[in-house]
């Protein structure tokens, strides 16, 4: 099912059920499709309604980090709970180990040395993982891979 079709019958539900804070976010996703459609002058496919999820996730992530900081338990809660809300909307997310094989396959095929080469990586890395991946936990698999890269280099030149 499409995403805006699963939209639209959640929204059924949660009005049905009176899934107040659910209700709220169906229509939130629901109206930031549309203006991007209206701005686009088309309809959007499913990829790009799932970016859409996927930047409201960032944005109530950013939200959480400040109601944990100036804790506030109650703003906490409700960031956390329309998080787990907003997530069911994204594709099944990759696992780290499936992240790193994408990391490593990426590595082998641009012949990165070491941290300098983090942008290039990043920019194959993104577009194969798009909307199955956060972006922070690819940048983090991705450091640690080219720092490993980094100190297998440095013992290479020790024992040689």
């Amino acid at each position: 099912m499409a995403l805006k079709e699963r939209l639209t019958d959640d929204m059924k539900s949660a009005l049905r059920n009176r899934e107040t804070v659910r209700l709220g976010l169906v229509r939130m996703i629901r109206a930031q499709i549309k203006n991007r459609e209206i701005a686009k002058g088309s309809e959007l496919v499913d990829e790009e309604a799932v970016e859409v999820v996927t930047s409201l996730i960032k944005s109530r992530r950013e939200a959480l980090e400040f109601a944990v900081k100036g804790d506030r338990q109650d703003l906490v809660a409700q960031a956390e709970e329309e998080l787990e809300i907003l997530a069911s909307y994204l594709p099944e997310q990759l696992s780290d180990e499936e992240i790193r094989s994408v990391v490593r396959e990426a590595i082998e095929q641009s012949g990165a040395a070491g941290p300098g080469d983090l942008g290039r990586i990043m920019g194959a890395v993104m577009p194969r993982v798009k909307g199955r991946a956060d972006g922070r936990l690819v940048n983090t698999i991705v450091r640690e891979c080219l720092a490993g890269l980094a100190t297998q280099d440095m013992q290479s030149m020790q024992t040689g």
